[in-house]
């Protein structure tokens, strides 16, 4: 047997939104009644369930037939150590693939689209259906890689967080975000909803939104047209984005570090002023954040590992 044969294919999946409602519910049937008693289609949840299963299964045969694989669910990826040699399948959705990434070590990662009529998949680019012949070109890195920049926050104790998409920084719940910030020579006390950080490959999400918003509320507030000239970053860009979420200006606290760029090499620091529920989570898991309480200081810069998609 070949070296390439030895690698080990890792099958990511995911909980559909009908097993997530079962594991609430308790039974199919409950789900059925609290989706129906909504006023909503439960036969979409059904039907998404069935494709997924349906789509898991043809993976797993043919890994079966490779022979050397582990199959995890998301939830334990936090815990789970990935070899070097190791090729990476996500089965799922955007956010499963970006979920992934920031556990990995330059290990190559394939999205695969369960549905490609339900799901545009940016970060999918394969159909499930097409494994048998595409695990052949991954395993022999016949494929091309497009490398995605990560953001890395670090914290005063050394802990960190990667992020594929954004980082938020800010409060857990619906409070006032209280921090000083410094960029550069550039330093002042806010108050705000929070802090977001995005990559180049998030550029296209949250933060395009961030940008939108600002945008029409500035130009309907001076009664003028908005002239949007948003250009994302590439994926694989040196450089991230900041911007501060509705910053509050006060004796005590001002609104003009709100956006700005962080080059490779350079770094965006925030010390909290918050007592509690200061947290810091990446690409929108909100169970998986750091700490941000008071005294703390986060270091938000490019990060040194990248992410290697298979296209």
């Amino acid at each position: 047997m070949s070296s390439t044969l030895q690698r080990k294919v890792i099958l990511v999946t995911r909980k559909t939104r009908l097993e997530e409602l079962i594991a609430r519910h308790h039974t199919a049937a409950q789900a059925k009644f609290y989706i129906e008693h909504l006023g909503a289609d439960f036969g979409d949840y059904q039907r998404e369930h069935d494709t997924y299963a349906a789509a898991r299964h043809a993976v797993l045969a043919v890994l079966e037939a490779y022979g050397r694989y582990q199959a995890i669910d998301r939830a334990y990826l936090a815990n789970f150590l990935f070899a070097p040699g190791d090729v990476v399948l996500a089965l799922g959705q955007d956010g499963l693939v970006a979920n992934i990434m920031k556990y990995l070590e330059g290990q190559p990662l394939a999205g695969l689209n369960p549905e490609p009529s339900r799901y545009d998949g940016v970060l999918l680019p394969f159909d499930a259906r097409d494994l048998e012949t595409l695990l052949p070109e991954f395993i022999a890195d016949r494929r091309p890689i497009k490398e995605v920049t990560m953001a890395c926050a670090t914290l005063t104790d050394r802990q960190t967080l990667y992020a594929v998409n954004d980082l938020f920084i800010g409060p857990r719940t619906h409070t006032s975000a209280r921090y000083e910030i410094r960029h550069g020579a550039r330093h002042e006390v806010q108050s705000s909803s929070g802090v977001i950080v995005s990559t180049g490959l998030g550029s296209t999400a949250w933060m395009k939104s961030v940008i939108t918003g600002s945008s029409a509320i500035a130009s309907a507030w001076a009664h003028r047209k908005p002239e949007l000239d948003y250009t994302p970053l590439p994926w694989n860009a040196d450089r991230l984005q900041f911007a501060v979420r509705e910053p509050f200006p006060s004796k005590t606290s001002g609104a003009e570090l709100a956006f700005g760029l962080i080059e490779r090499g350079e770094h965006l620091s925030l010390r909290s002023f918050m007592p509690e529920n200061g947290v810091i989570f990446s690409d929108g898991i909100e169970s998986d954040y750091l700490q941000f309480n008071a005294g703390t200081e986060a270091v938000i810069a490019v990060a040194e590992k990248r992410g290697r998609l298979l296209v």
